[in-house]
């Protein structure tokens, strides 16, 4: 039996700077042992545990999709102790990965649905990874219309900025990407992403709309997605709460009888509706 807290060994192999400020770094971890990388099977929405020795352990989810082969790609935001000490690491130094954790979104219920997929500042990481699942040749056709809406405070803290420049170039995705403010040479969308949500207006029929990011965000993005017809049941969450062990044992992360970091990260808004308004 594998010991769940024992972490993987991998190095990094790259690293990408995301945003002007530097606080978003996207590394991709590369496994030691490729029987390590065989069995570790993910989904889109997953998270992982990311060590680094003498410093400690976070739960961060999974950028990376697993169409894009073995390597294991974390957009990682610069914010305590650990992260920190994470940003200073080099490429070809060493990070352990505990995982795959978590319940991940559930792509056989996708299947043959309309996709929505809103996310807002660095929550997007996991929402990439179902983007970039969907598109994939061998899964577009499991899909019907795919939307992908995004917001950042500003231009300079967009997350993924030459790929989301490549997917407005694809004839089968509607890409809307937007900041609170402009700056600079920014000729783009203006406003916060719930009212851009109402403007691209995606139909709710055959949908399922995928959101994640801060809580404001959530809080007036909801009522628009019920104004356009989405029910409970068409809504999904990743949400992003503190989470330590990653496997229920700590209680850190619970809302009433349930675990993000095991029952979640996500849930659909209609179990949301029975649990303690915690989240």
């Amino acid at each position: 039996m594998t010991n769940p807290y024992l972490p993987l060994q991998t190095r990094i192999e790259t690293i990408r700077i995301e945003t002007d400020d530097r606080s978003l770094k996207t590394f991709v971890l590369r496994f030691f042992n490729g029987e390590d990388a065989g069995r570790f099977r993910y989904r889109p929405g997953q998270f992982a545990e990311i060590s680094l020795a003498g410093k400690g352990e976070v739960p961060i989810g999974m950028a990376s999709s697993p169409t894009e082969g073995e390597a294991l790609a974390f957009t990682i935001n610069r914010a305590g102790i650990v992260t920190t000490a994470i940003h200073n690491l080099r490429v070809g130094d060493l990070l352990g990965v505990r995982g795959p954790l978590g319940n991940g979104f559930p792509i056989e219920r996708l299947e043959g649905h309309n996709l929505v997929i809103i996310g807002g500042g660095f929550a997007f990481t996991t929402l990439r990874s179902l983007a970039v699942y969907a598109m994939a040749p061998e899964n577009r056709g499991r899909f019907g219309r795919l939307t992908v809406i995004y917001g950042a405070r500003r231009p300079g803290l967009l997350l993924y900025k030459e790929e989301l420049e490549e997917w407005r170039k694809r004839g089968d995705v509607e890409v809307a990407i937007t900041v609170d403010a402009a700056e600079g040479e920014w000729a783009g969308r203006v406003g916060f992403v719930p009212a851009v949500t109402q403007e691209v207006a995606p139909a709710s029929d055959n949908a399922v709309a995928l959101v994640c990011g801060p809580p404001i965000m959530l809080k007036y993005t909801l009522p628009v997605l019920a104004d356009l017809g989405f029910s409970p049941e068409q809504i999904l969450l990743s949400l992003e709460m503190r989470m330590k062990c990653g496997i229920g044992i700590c209680g850190r992360c619970n809302i009433g009888p349930k675990y993000v970091c095991k029952d979640g990260p996500v849930f659909s808004l209609a179990e949301l509706k029975d649990l303690p308004q915690e989240y």
